[in-house]
């Protein structure tokens, strides 16, 4: 008797603008797994077809606000974590992507996280902390070896 393999389930976090639309390049992860997002809300995250959870994103007011609201990001995540359970989660940054990271990891989940285009010479800083803990960290831009020595260099996405 033959078992049936479940498909993978992959998370795709992201921001708005430039990062989502880096993650939507990912036509052959989409296509191979069973994928969903979880996005910041814009017009155009909650347009989107595909299967999405619409979450809080950090606005740097103060330090003890963005520790608060990086609570209220872990905890709406930690649920979308739970109820989806993602083997793997796929990010382009930025903030919002890390309490899911931190989640992933906590459970032993890959992590696979890939720095924004538009960073050619310098990294970010949500890039510098996700390196910590990444499975596979990929750049787009040979020049960012220096500062991500153990990342694939992977070309552009588009």
């Amino acid at each position: 008797m033959r078992v049936k393999q479940r498909r993978k389930i992959v998370c795709l976090i992201s921001s708005s603008g430039g990062h989502l639309e880096q993650i939507k390049q990912l036509k052959e992860v989409m296509d191979r797994y069973d994928c969903f997002y979880v996005v910041t809300r814009t017009k155009a995250t909650e347009a989107m077809k595909q299967k999405k959870y619409i979450v809080s994103d950090l606005v740097r007011t103060n330090k003890f606000i963005s520790v608060m609201r990086m609570a209220k990001m872990m905890i709406e995540q930690l649920s979308i974590f739970l109820k989806e359970k993602p083997d793997v989660i796929i990010t382009t940054g930025a903030a919002v992507a890390i309490p899911m990271c931190i989640i992933g990891k906590v459970f032993k989940k890959k992590v696979i996280y890939i720095e924004s285009f538009a960073r050619i010479n310098t990294p970010n800083k949500t890039g510098m902390l996700i390196y910590k803990i990444a499975d596979l960290f990929i750049i787009q831009w040979e020049e960012l070896e220096n500062y991500y020595p153990k990342a694939v260099y992977g070309g552009w996405i588009y």
